[in-house]
C-alpha cells in the first residue's frame, strides 16, 4: 500500500471520522464501520483533507478541467478545501461550485454557489463517500442542467466497496451507468489491511471480532 494511504486511514482515525461500532448508513444499511466527514473541522485538518483529495484527482483525471462540483452540505467544504490545494500543489486554478438545498430567491438567486458551470466546462464531482450510489441521481442532473458540460467523474475519501443499486460495487456502477471515472482516495480492503490486528497509537482499532463483523457485512452488501 502506498504510505500517502497509510497517512490517510490513520488521519481518519485521528479526527474521529473513522468509527467503528454500529450504524445505519443513508440508505438504511446497519453497518460495524462508518465514515463521517463532518467531523473535520479545523484549519489544519481541512488543508491535510484538501491535499488528500487533490492528489487522488490529480492521479486519476489529471488536472485539465475546469469545476469541481460539491453537493450540499458536505461537498462544500470538500470542494473549497480541494481547489485551494489543487492550486498550492499543481498551480491550477478551478472553479469550486455548489448546489443549495433550496434556490436562492434574492441578490444573485440560483441553485448553485461558487463559480458558475458553463457550456464546455470539464466538471469533476468531490463527495465524502458513496454507499449505495444514490446521491449521484440527485448530483448529475442538476449539473447537466447548467449547460452542455463534460462531467469527468466522481472522487470520493472512501470507497465502501459495496453493492450500489444492483450487483455491482456502487463506484463501478456510477462508472458504467454515466459513463464517467471514480476514484477514492482509500478503498475498505485498504483500511481492513492496515489496520487488523495491527496497533495504531498504541490501540487495536480492527480485531478477529471487528474483522467477522465486516466480513459478515460484506456478504450481505459486498459488491458481487
Amino acid at each position: 500500500m502506498e504510505s500517502y494511504k497509510e497517512e490517510f486511514i490513520h488521519f481518519m482515525i485521528d479526527c474521529d471520522v473513522l468509527k467503528f461500532g454500529d450504524f445505519v448508513t443513508k440508505s438504511g444499511r446497519n453497518t460495524p464501520f462508518f465514515i463521517n466527514t463532518g467531523f473535520y473541522r479545523t484549519g489544519s485538518q481541512l488543508k491535510r483533507l484538501g491535499e488528500y483529495y487533490a492528489r487522488a484527482i490529480k492521479d486519476t483525471f489529471g488536472t485539465d478541467f475546469d469545476v469541481l462540483f460539491g453537493p450540499a452540505y458536505k461537498g462544500i467544504p470538500l470542494s473549497v478545501t480541494t481547489s485551494v490545494a489543487l492550486s498550492d500543489l499543481y498551480d491550477t486554478d478551478v472553479r469550486y461550485c455548489a448546489d443549495r438545498k433550496e434556490a436562492k430567491d434574492h441578490g444573485e438567486g440560483g441553485k448553485l454557489l461558487g463559480g458558475p458551470i458553463s457550456d464546455g466546462d470539464k466538471v469533476v464531482i468531490i463527495e465524502d463517500v458513496t454507499t449505495a450510489g444514490t446521491s449521484i441521481k440527485e448530483n448529475y442532473p442538476v449539473i447537466k442542467a447548467q449547460g452542455d458540460v463534460d462531467i469527468l467523474g466522481l472522487v470520493v475519501s472512501v470507497d465502501r466497496m459495496e453493492r450500489g443499486q444492483g450487483e455491482k460495487a456502487a463506484l463501478d456502477e456510477i462508472s458504467e451507468v454515466y459513463n464517467m471515472k471514480t476514484t477514492a482516495i482509500v478503498t475498505m480492503a485498504e483500511v481492513v489491511e492496515c489496520l487488523y490486528n495491527k496497533p495504531y497509537n498504541g490501540k487495536i482499532y480492527i480485531d478477529d471480532e471487528l474483522k467477522k463483523a465486516i466480513d459478515a457485512y460484506y456478504d450481505l452488501y459486498g459488491a458481487k
